[in-house]
């Protein structure tokens, strides 16, 4: 049974971009894609991790969609693909009205406490009168 589990896990870490991003690794490697096409060894260099590590997660991510691979002689080079990252901006982006609403409230209390505040003697009590 825990074999089967374990298959099942690695299925659906490639299933889809989400599963794919949900590893901290493979995200730093997309943040560090994000600025430029870069080569296997430089991103290795950069994030301090493996090569074999950073080849089967520049895997995971191609598979999902996520990346991009371009042979140049005998160098690879990696780079984000936008439309595959689309989708996970669009769920994100669901959330921001949510937290807009949080932050708003959040102002809106705290000016309220500044009005009445305002409504003391010495609003300020460091400030000379």
């Amino acid at each position: 049974m825990g074999m089967y589990c374990s298959v099942m896990a690695r299925a659906s870490t490639t299933s889809d971009a989400f599963n794919a991003v949900a590893e901290p690794r493979r995200r730093e490697i997309l943040s560090y894609l994000a600025g430029a096409e870069r080569p296997v060894g430089e991103i290795v260099a950069a994030l301090g991790l493996e090569q074999p590590s950073v080849s089967k997660h520049l895997r995971v991510l191609r598979d999902v969609g996520l990346v991009r691979m371009r042979c140049q002689g005998r160098q690879k080079l990696y780079r984000t693909n936008a439309e595959a990252i689309r989708p996970l901006h669009a769920w994100a982006g669901t959330f921001e009205r949510y937290w807009q609403h949080q932050l708003n409230r959040v102002k809106g209390r705290a000016e309220a406490m500044v009005r009445q505040g305002s409504n003391s003697p010495n609003p300020n009590p460091d400030s000379k009168s």
